[in-house]
């Protein structure tokens, strides 16, 4: 039987510019104040990098799979308006505060669980736990801030629900690298963007690339992950291992080669 190789990529994104970081005395009034929205400085930057994927990556975005917490939801409705833009001059309508126009058929998108935040304090200050323990998403809410049309609510998460509190960073980092694994063996024949936080776009890249640290991922920062796919005829599909694109790093991460951090010491 012949097969037929392709190349599958899968883009992970850090959320845009958070609204507790502009306005810390926002948290004190907050109802929610471990789960800030987006500034609108940071709605900007997560539109402007949705265009650049859109026309700097040279293949398209088929999925996008986003991090439940709101921040994450707000820059995926604004990445996913990009790459859904019809033309060019939708980008200076969204910049002027007017609608853009969208087509839902080139990206679905879809909450994951298991692209959270790190559950534990590690990831959300003490000061900020809910005091009833309930870490409570409303899904439909979420969905509903993503351009008409979008959303594919056949999609099963890879983790139905959220980590137990007090998940341990390795933890966290395993579960990231295994989220991004199970959703490109879900959709082989697709590209995918994951919307998930600042240690989720770290995590990948020290998996893949593991003689670089990585020090500072700054909002709405990405890396981008590549393999090659061969299907049979049958089409069953065997796939080789994630590579990062290291060109494809210079996009607000900042890292060192482990062998210059061990000649300066």
């Amino acid at each position: 039987m012949g097969t037929e190789a392709s190349m599958q990529h899968v883009v992970v994104m850090r959320h845009g510019d958070r609204w507790d970081d502009a306005e810390p005395l926002w948290t004190a009034g907050a109802e929610r104040p471990w789960d800030p929205p987006l500034t609108e400085g940071g709605r900007d930057r997560a539109y402007c990098v949705g265009r650049r994927l859109r026309r700097e990556l040279g293949f398209p975005i088929h999925r996008a799979f986003v991090s439940p917490f709101l921040r994450c939801a707000e820059t995926a409705a604004e990445v996913v308006t990009a790459l859904c833009a019809v033309d060019h001059d939708d980008d200076l309508r969204r910049l002027a505060g007017e609608t853009v126009s969208v087509d839902p058929a080139r990206v679905k998108v879809s909450i994951e669980y298991g692209l959270c935040e790190i559950f534990s304090t590690k990831g959300i200050r003490v000061d900020r736990i809910p005091k009833d323990g309930e870490w409570s998403f409303n899904i439909s809410e979420l969905e509903a801030m993503m351009p008409t049309g979008t959303v594919d609510r056949t999609v099963e998460c890879v983790d139905e629900k959220l980590p137990k509190w007090g998940e341990a960073t390795r933890e966290a980092r395993a579960r990231y690298v295994r989220v991004l694994q199970s959703l490109a063996d879900k959709y082989p024949n697709e590209n995918l963007l994951l919307v998930t936080h600042g240690k989720g776009v770290r995590a990948v890249i020290s998996a893949f690339l593991p003689d670089v640290m990585v020090y500072v991922v700054e909002y709405c920062a990405y890396s981008h992950q590549q393999r090659r796919i061969s299907f049979n005829s049958d089409n069953k599909f065997t796939a080789g291992n994630f590579e990062v694109v290291p060109d494809d790093l210079e996009t607000g991460i900042r890292f060192r080669l482990t062998s210059e951090l061990k000649s300066v010491e």
